[in-house]
């Protein structure tokens, strides 16, 4: 247990590999007798497969490494790939709603309705309120605002990407659900 460093590396070998190494670099003396020095009553093939796993041990490593960057560059092909879906489609929805919000600013009444988990709201006039909760006009949200179109709009703007159809009420749903769950009436 109180081996020094010295002793433990001369155990592991490591010293003697340094060593050899040394010497095969700069051969101050030739050997004597023509042969190569050799330890006592050590023999070489412990290291020479300690260099082979070592060997197998830096080609799992270099193979692992290759798998890593294959399969980062594959996420990022995906995502970057995923993004450009999405550039396409916020593209043809503002395309799309160009020139069709009918939002006005002197609306006087606020439309409340969920949307991303959180409640939300909309100005709009009276006729156009009535229009919402009968399902004749819809709230499309583009670029963090919302925007009133009407049924035809938003049933296209639906098919492009679902998630950007802010309120749609079901004329055929239920007379009295105006899409504002009864809890949250006001």
């Amino acid at each position: 247990m109180a081996d020094s460093l010295r002793d433990q590396l001369l155990k592991s070998g490591i010293v003697k590999q340094a060593r050899d190494e040394q010497r095969a670099k700069s051969p101050s003396q030739p050997p004597r007798g023509g042969r190569p020095p050799q330890g006592k009553g050590r023999s070489h093939a412990p290291q020479s497969r300690r260099d082979n796993g070592e060997m197998d041990l830096a080609k799992a490593y270099a193979i692992r490494a290759q798998a890593e960057a294959t399969e980062r560059k594959r996420a990022e092909q995906e995502a970057a790939e995923q993004a450009r879906v999405r550039r396409e489609r916020k593209a043809k929805i503002q395309k799309l709603l160009e020139g069709q919000a009918l939002n006005k600013a002197e609306a006087d009444q606020v439309r409340h309705f969920e949307y991303g988990g959180k409640i939300r709201r909309v100005h709009v006039d009276a006729d156009q309120l009535t229009a919402l909760n009968l399902g004749q006009l819809a709230v499309v949200q583009q670029n963090g605002r919302y925007l009133v179109v009407t049924q035809a709009i938003a049933e296209q703007v639906r098919e492009i990407d679902p998630h950007q159809l802010a309120l749609l009420v079901d004329p055929q749903a239920a007379s009295d659900d105006d899409g504002v769950p009864d809890d949250l009436m006001w």
